[in-house]
């Protein structure tokens, strides 16, 4: 049903550029093995592995896991930081039929007690590290979970920084059990037996079980079949025509357990035959440094770590001339930060879009066209962008008007695991609900106003958080900004604003307000501005809104027990 106007429906579908795989995952990168066998595929801390060797590995993986009882439709949970023991069981795990399970290591035990029991994984592949290690095994014997594949944290360093990490980070290893329910990694690659062939649908075979942020309640799990993962990865390698296969570098320091790192730093750098810089944690210090040493030609990131480089090299110089393409993903992109970084780097930094549910990239800018400021680009090869009226999603509503954005493709999900009513609320007419603001304008860019929960009801008008953050970050002195929406007795909802300063900067509250009278109207002025010195981040170095909102209702809790 379409919106009764003269102007154009807001769908917008991009033709493929290539055509989209029908084959699993890891047929992508036995591919590639055979293509680039003897070229660096993975570089951790100095050690290296090639295709060759990485493609060995994997396979002894494989049958290790078959031996295990993996077989198709096994869960098997990945507990890991960004290390080469990431990648091998990933397609380890998936040339056995089973199903990846990411699970964040820095989660707590109650956390991971959660996704543990919601998708039933009954193996879990984790470090030595008393960090991780222990929170793991808290949960053997009253969940799902039956063993652990335990990996050696100094088995995978250069021999002299493992020598250093036995003897003067001895304290940070974890006692491990030897009993059936642990398995040694080396045990599980010790056989030489070749994995037994599984024949795998990659239209209806789950590859990822991707659990969303869960903002309320439990998070839910994004089944991601081999054909959302390989179609997502074809449509990026698509936009991309510019890739040098077989002679890139990609720095990966955003974690492999977020979607936008699993596909857009993992899966596009194998499957170009890319060298993968793999650093288990983002240092900034470190981060620069390798980047001048190691001359990464790729390095997707999130704004918060582009807006921190900045701010380093405004300091301390470093090389950083060897990027050539950086793809900034998992919150928006502030037009000044992407200016200022191209300006110190030379390279390319575009914005992309997507989500879990998505595998996830669904729109992105273009590398060598036009780019719109605050625009997300346009729909990947294969992908259509619907805007949907807020009111009555039946409704596609004209170009220029904002409503909820809707995506097909086939990196859209098959669905929640086990909850078919969240399913079914979350597609309409076939299309998947992202709850994201935007709209379409005349020449086919989508624009991304706001999450559909993070939109303020302010004396019976909609403000959107990311347009006065957006007008924040043109001011010279801020560094980072976020607003969210806090209850008020006269307008129903009125935004703040959390405001860090850059270094040598100063400005007041005052200040900004005024500054901000010239840039929003008033209904979207913030009734306060708070400044601090750090803003909250969630796992992956995104700005968290949810921990400020949090912070100000235990405000508001305890003003209110003391009032009493």
């Amino acid at each position: 049903m379409m919106h009764d106007s003269p102007l154009p429906p807001s769908s917008l579908t991009t033709a493929p550029r290539l055509p989209l795989p029908s084959g699993p995952v890891c047929a992508m990168l036995d591919a590639i093995i055979a293509r680039f066998p003897d070229n660096p595929a993975i570089d951790f801390l100095g050690r290296k592995w090639t295709y060759r060797e990485l493609g060995e590995q994997i396979d002894r993986a494989c049958a290790g896991f078959q031996s295990l009882g993996v077989e198709p439709g096994t869960r098997v949970g990945l507990c890991l930081p960004n290390t080469p023991y990431y990648i091998i069981c990933y397609y380890g795990v998936l040339k056995a039929g089973g199903i990846v399970v990411n699970f964040n290591p820095l989660y707590v035990e109650r956390e991971l007690r959660e996704l543990v029991e919601d998708s039933g994984t009954t193996l879990m592949v984790t470090l030595d590290l008393r960090q991780i290690y222990p929170k793991v095994a808290a949960l053997l014997g009253d969940t799902a979970l039956e063993r652990i594949v335990v990996c050696s944290m100094s088995a995978i360093l250069p021999s002299v920084k493992s020598l250093l990490f036995s003897v003067l980070k001895r304290s940070e290893l974890a006692d491990v059990p030897t009993d059936r329910r642990h398995i040694g990694f080396a045990k599980l690659i010790a056989t030489k037996t070749p994995p037994r062939p599984v024949a795998i649908d990659p239209a209806t075979a789950v590859a990822v079980l991707q659990y969303t942020g869960g903002t309320t309640g439990l998070p839910k799990g994004a089944m991601l079949t081999h054909a959302n993962v390989t179609g997502n990865l074809t449509q990026i390698l698509g936009w991309f025509p510019e890739a040098r296969w077989g002679e890139e570098k990609m720095l990966a320091v955003l974690p492999f357990f977020h979607v936008f790192a699993m596909t857009v730093a993992m899966n596009v750098a194998l499957a170009l035959g890319a060298e993968l810089i793999l650093l288990p944690r983002f240092d900034l210090e470190t981060v620069l440094k390798t980047i001048a040493r190691k001359k990464p030609t790729l390095f997707p990131g999130v704004p918060t770590i582009y807006s921190a480089i900045i701010g380093a090299v405004a300091k301390t110089p470093y090389d950083l001339s060897s990027l050539r393409f950086c793809l900034s993903g998992g919150a928006p992109l502030p037009i000044e930060v992407k200016t200022r970084f191209e300006e110190l780097t030379g390279c390319t930094l575009i914005e992309g879009y997507g989500l879990s549910e998505a595998s996830p990239v669904v729109c992105c800018n273009p590398l060598d066209g036009a780019i719109k400021p605050g625009s997300i680009g346009q729909p990947l090869p294969g992908t259509t962008v619907e805007i949907r009226s807020v009111l009555d999603p039946a409704l596609i509503v004209p170009r220029g008007e904002r409503g909820e954005i809707c995506v097909r493709g086939p990196q859209v999900m098959a669905g929640y695991w086990r909850r078919p009513q969240d399913t079914e609320d979350t597609f309409i007419d076939g299309a998947l609900r992202t709850g994201d603001i935007g709209y379409i304008d005349d020449e086919g860019y989508v624009f991304l106003v706001d999450r559909i929960k993070d939109v303020i009801l302010c004396g019976g008008y909609n403000v959107y958080p990311r347009i006065i953050e957006e007008a924040l970050y043109q001011h010279e002195a801020v560094a980072e900004a976020v607003v969210i929406g806090l209850p008020d007795d006269y307008r129903g909802e009125a935004p703040k604003a959390f405001v860090r300063l850059r270094d040598g900067h100063s400005a007041t509250p005052e200040d900004l307000k005024t500054y901000l009278a010239t840039q929003i109207s008033r209904i979207e002025m913030p009734k306060t501005i708070e400044l601090r010195d750090d803003l909250p981040r969630t796992m992956v170095g995104k700005l968290s809104k949810k921990a400020l909102v949090d912070e100000e209702r235990a405000k508001a809790l305890a003003g209110a027990d003391k009032a009493s």
